[in-house]
């Protein structure tokens, strides 16, 4: 019974900024399963709000991540608009396990040395799963711009550490959202392989 007061309380004392952030990030998301050019304007918007609330919740990664999805946006947008080097439109692609591996490990690196710093020399919270989730995030949002087929599969992974990162921090309405994130990649991922595989004629990129 406590659990739930306190699960009502979180989500009635946030600010009616971070439902707005919920609600475009919703958008976002949905539209971006769809393969249309409106999700970044609302990708923008939306990172907009929670960089601002991050940084004055101490959760210093994942603010510097939004600032980074912000720009990301902007390029989402310009990419996504004007297709391909040969002026084609952006079609979605797949690579393979090696070319995966090489992300994964780089980016695990990367984020323990990040993860080392923001622990030992600022006043980050979860300082090792913020920066897993953030240098994650930043790699997989440049797979969307990409159309790279398996980024749902990292944002499953990403989405579900961040409920827990979100949960500690009292971000209700956030968490709820990273629930529904994490559902929405899965579908995300079926939709844009069925449209992969129709469009390339053939099986996932070959190992």
């Amino acid at each position: 019974m406590e659990f739930i007061t306190e699960t009502l309380a979180g989500f009635t004392a946030m600010s009616h900024w971070e439902y707005i952030a919920v609600a475009l990030s919703m958008a976002y998301l949905l539209l971006a399963i769809k393969e249309n050019l409106w999700c970044w304007p609302a990708a923008f918007f939306s990172t907009l709000i929670y960089t601002i609330m991050y940084w004055n919740g101490a959760l210093l990664m994942e603010s510097l991540l939004h600032f980074y999805y912000m720009y990301m946006a902007v390029y989402g947008w310009v990419i996504w608009r004007k297709g391909d080097a040969n002026k084609h439109q952006l079609v979605i692609t797949s690579w393979c396990l090696h070319q995966h591996l090489f992300i994964i490990i780089a980016t695990s690196i990367v984020a323990l040395i990040f993860g080392y710093v923001m622990n030992n020399h600022t006043h980050a919270d979860f300082a090792y799963l913020d920066s897993f989730t953030t240098c994650f995030a930043v790699v997989t949002t440049y797979l969307v711009a990409k159309k790279v087929l398996e980024n749902w599969l990292y944002w499953i992974v990403i989405d579900a550490a961040s409920m827990y990162l979100y949960y500690e921090k009292g971000y209700y309405p956030t968490l709820a959202l990273f629930i529904f994130y994490t559902i929405m990649a899965a579908w995300g991922f079926k939709t844009w392989y069925e449209e992969y595989e129709q469009n390339q004629a053939k099986p996932l990129a070959q190992l």
